[in-house]
């Protein structure tokens, strides 16, 4: 079977996790803060906290903005629940802004238009997460002009993204930003096999997240709110988790970053062969729009169903069939059944519905060789003409 996703290991990311084995710590020791470092560095941001899942890294940034029950919250209906659930864990409403017809991202124009609603109806958003669909940057620079207007703090969901470019930076650097989450799970640009980035640029955040991450404990005397009675001293000063990335994962991590920037241009190729291989069949392929480097996670194609003569679950039966593991990403996240039971129906946002119906996501992965790509291509081909 191809796979949709895979990672990508060679010997030296072995044996920098071999070494870590070898060495006197498996959590909490020099690994995780240089790969926070080498994560800042290579993002222009100020700061980095590495934990355990990009999903703990957007429930930690809505504690550190100080999110909590009655806020509200706002996000794609186009991604992964983690999007939408970090919020509920504080305890806020969350609502959903319909998506861009060509980008598939949050669409600017409909979030506009529900802020004017929210403001007369004094049900404005604390924090909005725009999520970086396919590895492609939403419109950071309106979106955060519209949080100038309207108040709201932004935690931009790039699980797809690390190695894209908005405006020729690199994403995660915060310009438009409070806060920035990378994923770095196998099937994404680069693994620690599970974990998660939060960058920043405001060391106030830097120090809740932190916070957050490990129990709510700290070391740090400035923090306590009593003198420290020795070395071996602690206190928690807040109600926090056990988010912590180990130091294999980081040592994974740090071995992956030198080979980010080549896994991204292999993604491009690909991605390029893609659109000339496909250009005669019934689907629409995706769009990247101007100023943008997408870090190209997926490959999301939507069937032409005016002229396609057979609906997307016959196509994906087909191509699993054939041994080609293609994905559907994603369902809207509202029309979950978990989501339904809160008062969200089917119909409320059309566009993120209808992309859905219609959408299948081709295998897309560093280490796929033309051979494999064109196998793909045949097959599609065949089954649609």
């Amino acid at each position: 079977m191809i796979p949709y996703g895979r990672q990508n290991i060679n010997k030296n990311d072995i044996k920098s996790v071999i070494d870590v084995l070898k060495s006197n710590y498996l959590t909490q020791g020099p690994k995780v803060p240089l790969f926070e470092k080498k994560i800042s560095e290579y993002c222009n941001s100020k700061f980095a906290v590495a934990v355990n899942s990009a999903s703990s890294a957007l429930h930690i940034a809505c504690l550190a903005l100080d999110l909590k029950k009655g806020d509200r919250i706002w996000t794609s209906p186009n991604s992964f629940v983690a999007s939408a659930n970090c919020g509920l864990y504080c305890g806020a409403k969350v609502d959903f802004v319909d998506i861009d017809p060509s980008t598939y991202n949050l669409c600017v124009d409909e979030l506009k238009k529900k802020l004017i609603k929210a403001k007369k109806e004094k049900k404005l958003p604390k924090i909005l997460i725009p999520v970086h669909f396919a590895g492609q940057s939403c419109n950071m620079k309106k979106i955060y002009s519209l949080s100038k207007d309207y108040g709201f703090k932004i935690i931009e969901d790039a699980s797809h993204a690390i190695g894209g470019k908005y405006l020729k930076k690199p994403i995660g650097g915060c310009k438009y930003s409070d806060v920035t989450i990378f994923s770095f799970h196998p099937v994404k640009i680069i693994t620690t096999a599970e974990g998660g980035v939060a960058t920043t640029n405001d060391k106030k955040l830097l120090i809740r997240m932190q916070l957050f991450r490990t129990h709510g404990i700290t070391r740090d005397r400035k923090l306590m709110v009593k003198n420290s009675e020795g070395d071996w001293y602690y206190q928690q000063v807040d109600l926090g988790f056990n988010y912590r990335m180990t130091e294999l994962q980081a040592a994974l991590g740090i071995s992956q970053m030198r080979r980010l920037n080549k896994f991204v241009k292999k993604r491009h190729i690909l991605k390029n062969r893609y659109d000339r291989l496909l250009k005669k069949l019934p689907i629409v392929k995706p769009y990247i729009s101007k100023n943008i480097y997408s870090a190209l996670h997926l490959y999301p194609i939507q069937i032409d169903i005016k002229k396609c003569k057979l609906s997307r679950l016959k196509l994906y039966n087909a191509l699993i069939k054939k041994g080609i593991g293609v994905n559907i990403h994603y369902i809207p996240i509202h029309t979950q059944p978990y989501f339904l039971k809160m008062g969200f129906k089917h119909g409320d946002f059309p566009v993120a519905e209808s992309y859905y119906q219609n959408s299948i996501s081709l295998p897309l992965f560093s280490q796929m060789s033309f051979k494999i790509q064109d196998k793909i291509v045949d097959n599609l081909t065949n089954i649609l003409l």
